[in-house]
C-alpha cells in the first residue's frame, strides 16, 4: 500500500460528507434545540451528540431504511430517553434539516484546491435528496457520489467502498479516503486496504461525539482539511 504522504500516488480523493466536510455536530445539535427548548428540557451539546452517536448506528443496524427515518426513529430514541415523545411533525423536521446544515470553514477553499489535482468522490451514509442540499453548500464537482440509499447499506458495511472503486475504475492503491469518522470510515478502509486520512475535527476535545467510538488507526492525521491541503503542497485560496 502506498505511504499516503506520497500523494503523487493517488488519482482520486474519496470523502465522507458529514463531519468531514459538513459541520454535521453544529447541524445535529441545532436541529434537536427546538424541540429540547419547547419542553424546557437541559441537556448539554456532548451529551446530545454522545446520545446521537450511540443511536444511530443501532437504528442502521437492522433492516434499510432511508436516512430520513433512521433521523426520524433516532430523534424519537432520543426524546424516549429524556422523557418526551417528539411530535411527527418534529422528528420530520430533524430529519429534513440534514440540506442546510453547515460546511467547515475550511471545506469550500479545501475543496476547490483539491478539485485542481485530483478527482473527487462522495461516499455517505445519507439519502440523495438529502445530499442535495449540502452539495449545493459544497460548490465543486464530484465524479461520483454513492449514497446509503444508492446501495442500500451504511457505512461501517463495506459497499460504499466497493461501489465507488468500481464507479472510479481504480485500484484501491490509487485512491486515498478522508474522512472524520473512525468508526465509519477509516477502519472499513483500513480493512480493505485503502489508504485513509482521518480529518480529526474534535481535536482537543474529549469523547466521540455524534460517532460511535473505534480504536482503527488511520494512516495520517490531520485536524482539518486546511491542513490537509497545504501538505500535499497544494496552495489553499
Amino acid at each position: 500500500m502506498p505511504n499516503p504522504k506520497n500523494f503523487t500516488a493517488f488519482e482520486a480523493l474519496t470523502f465522507d460528507c458529514y463531519g468531514t466536510l459538513i459541520d454535521w455536530e453544529t447541524g445535529i445539535v441545532a436541529a434537536l434545540r427546538p424541540m429540547l427548548d419547547e419542553r424546557d428540557i437541559r441537556s448539554q451539546d456532548e451529551e446530545l451528540l454522545e446520545r446521537f452517536g450511540r443511536l444511530e448506528p443501532e437504528v442502521q443496524a437492522g433492516e434499510f431504511l432511508s436516512y430520513r427515518e433512521v433521523l426520524r426513529r433516532v430523534a424519537a430514541a432520543l426524546g424516549r430517553e429524556l422523557g418526551f415523545e417528539p411530535t411527527p411533525a418534529e422528528e420530520q423536521a430533524f430529519a429534513a434539516s440534514v440540506g442546510g446544515w453547515p460546511p467547515f470553514p475550511d471545506t469550500l477553499g479545501s475543496l476547490r484546491a483539491l478539485a485542481a489535482r485530483y478527482r473527487l468522490a462522495i461516499v455517505s451514509n445519507v439519502d440523495d435528496d438529502l445530499f442535495a442540499g449540502s452539495a449545493a453548500q459544497l460548490g465543486v464537482f464530484f465524479e461520483t457520489i454513492v449514497t446509503a440509499e444508492q446501495v442500500k447499506s451504511y457505512k461501517p458495511a463495506h459497499a460504499h467502498f466497493h461501489e465507488v472503486l468500481d464507479r472510479l475504475a481504480l485500484h484501491r492503491e490509487q485512491v486515498l479516503h478522508v474522512a472524520q469518522s473512525l468508526f465509519h470510515d477509516i477502519a472499513p478502509a483500513r480493512e480493505l486496504g485503502i489508504p485513509c486520512v482521518w480529518v480529526n475535527r474534535r481535536s482537543g476535545r474529549g469523547g466521540s461525539g455524534a460517532t460511535a467510538p473505534s480504536d482503527a488507526r488511520p494512516d495520517l492525521e490531520v485536524p482539518d482539511l486546511r491542513t490537509l491541503v497545504e501538505r500535499m503542497g497544494l496552495t489553499f485560496p
